[in-house]
């Protein structure tokens, strides 16, 4: 007997073509409605019923069935892995789990970083809007203590004589200060030029020539400070010259007995040099103008800086003196200094003229010095602060926040990687990688931003706003910054424990000023 099939319904998409022209090419003439009868499967009750010219039985009908929907179902199957990527039905367990991971730590990057980022905009804010403490400023008149003065130097002859000159006039008593030049073992005309004005002056200046011991910084001043007789010290780096009345103002923080130091601002000597030294100015406004004074507002931790500074002799015996194996003996001791107890006060108005780097390669120099130095601290305090109970959470969070500045360059250039990795396959992850890229650039227009803010703010606040007009070019000494400071955590953490342990020298900025005559 010949049937006609039902009038077949029409193929949802194209994927069902093939079959749909199958079984139009069977021999099925006529549909056949099956009964609810209890011996038909249920689930070929609601299949298509078909009988096929040719078939002996029912099995038979059954089986053709079966056939035309595996058809159907193979070819949805394979309409689906057309329309995705090739790469979903190839990527690997261990691929998608290493992706995985990557995106795992680009959030924790980026979140980081805006921290860092709502840090330098809360310090700004803090600086235009917040309320300025200057606890110190008032104290004119006073029975002012003993200082000794130190003046770091190691060949120095093209600036020594400024340094001492400045100090000799400045207003503090007379009997008072002690002029120590501390010249550790110059090479060039440095311990000439210091003999000839203490011969001028010898009831003030007492020269101290250190021919031998450890080299570098800390351990010359660990030998000068040995030999003094005051209860304060005041330290200034070679190519410094202190105005008339800086002394008394960092002095006036002593008479609080919970400062243990005190540091002053640094202010370009050679700002107008060139266009690096502009940059370099505007970015030491930044870091003094509004970050170290913001830090002082809100009871945080002002960084004693190694010059324009002071040391209260009794605060240092107790946190075990200078360290003389340290790269930054600045940023040990004020970590020593906190997590013994001790206050650090920044006094904005104490203001010090210094030379910056007037060449790149003088400031990637510099760069690299600081960011070992800087990471060597952050690798010996950082568990130390942590463990530190006395210390309160505000203090202890900004100190580990400053602690992590350096380190942070590496891993931002990390991002960056991760986010062009995730960027091609972001779509076998299960978050989008449109987020991991939101997020790089939200730190784009918002960390970036808030630094630059900072600088921004801090020309305002000097009253030269002449200077924003080459802010813009600012980025090109933040990628420069970004590259040596990466570089120079990656040389420190990674290459130099496999290399022979090196020994300490002194590694200043190259001098530019002529000496004075």
């Amino acid at each position: 007997m010949t049937v006609q099939a039902a009038k077949p319904a029409k193929p949802a998409s194209a994927a069902n073509s093939q079959s749909a022209a199958a079984l139009a090419a069977l021999p099925i003439e006529e549909a056949v409605d099956l009964p609810p009868d209890a011996s038909v499967p249920a689930a070929q009750r609601h299949s298509p019923a078909v009988e096929v010219k040719g078939a002996a039985s029912e099995a038979a009908l059954s089986r053709t069935q079966a056939v035309i929907e595996q058809q159907i179902k193979d070819d949805k199957n394979s309409a689906t892995a057309e329309e995705d990527p090739p790469h979903h039905g190839q990527r690997s367990a261990p691929a998608l789990w290493f992706l995985r991971i990557l995106a795992i730590i680009l959030y924790v990057i980026v979140a980081f970083i805006m921290v860092y980022a709502v840090r330098h905009m809360a310090f700004t804010l803090n600086r235009l809007f917040g309320k300025q403490r200057h606890p110190y400023l008032d104290i004119e008149t006073a029975e002012w203590p003993r200082v000794t003065v130190f003046i770091a130097a190691h060949n120095e002859e093209a600036v020594i004589a400024d340094a001492m000159e400045a100090l000799l006039e400045s207003d503090y008593p007379d009997g008072r200060m002690i002029i120590m030049p501390v010249n550790d073992r110059s090479s060039d005309g440095t311990r000439e030029i210091i003999d000839q004005i203490a011969a001028r002056r010898p009831d003030i200046i007492r020269p101290f020539h250190r021919t031998s011991g450890k080299p570098g910084k800390a351990a010359a001043l660990k030998d000068a400070t040995a030999m003094i007789d005051t209860d304060i010290f005041i330290v200034f780096d070679a190519d410094y010259v202190p105005g008339r009345g800086l002394l008394k103002q960092l002095v006036a923080p002593f008479f609080d007995p919970e400062v243990g130091a005190v540091m002053g601002r640094v202010v370009p000597l050679n700002a107008g040099t060139n266009m690096l030294t502009r940059l370099l100015d505007m970015e030491r406004a930044g870091g003094y103008q509004v970050d170290q004074q913001a830090r002082m507002n809100m009871k945080l931790v002002p960084q004693y800086g190694g010059t324009v500074g002071g040391i209260r002799v009794a605060a240092l015996e107790s946190v075990g003196g200078w360290h003389d194996d340290v790269l930054a003996e600045d940023t040990d001791l004020t970590y020593r200094l906190l997590i013994g107890g001790w206050l650090t006060a920044y006094t904005n108005r104490s203001e010090c003229y210094e030379e910056v780097p007037e060449s790149w390669p003088v400031r990637i120099r510099q760069l690299m010095r600081w960011t070992r130095g800087h990471n060597q601290a952050l690798a010996r305090h950082v568990g130390r602060l942590l463990r530190t109970k006395g210390v309160p959470f505000r203090e202890k969070s900004d100190g580990l926040l400053l602690l992590g500045t350096y380190a942070m360059s590496p891993f931002l250039l990390l991002g960056w990687l991760i986010t062009l990795i995730l960027f091609y396959f972001d779509s076998v992850l299960p978050s989008p990688g449109f987020f991991l890229i939101l997020g790089l650039v939200c730190y784009s227009a918002m960390g970036n931003f808030a630094a630059f803010f900072e600088i921004g703010t801090a020309c305002y606040l000097d009253g030269s706003g002449n200077r924003l007009r080459i802010l813009p070019f600012s980025i090109f000494g933040f990628i420069v910054s970004l590259v040596t400071i990466s570089h120079a955590t990656i040389l420190q953490f990674i290459i130099e424990p496999f290399r022979k342990t090196q020994n300490l020298h002194w590694d200043k900025t190259k001098r530019y000023r002529g000496q004075a005559k």
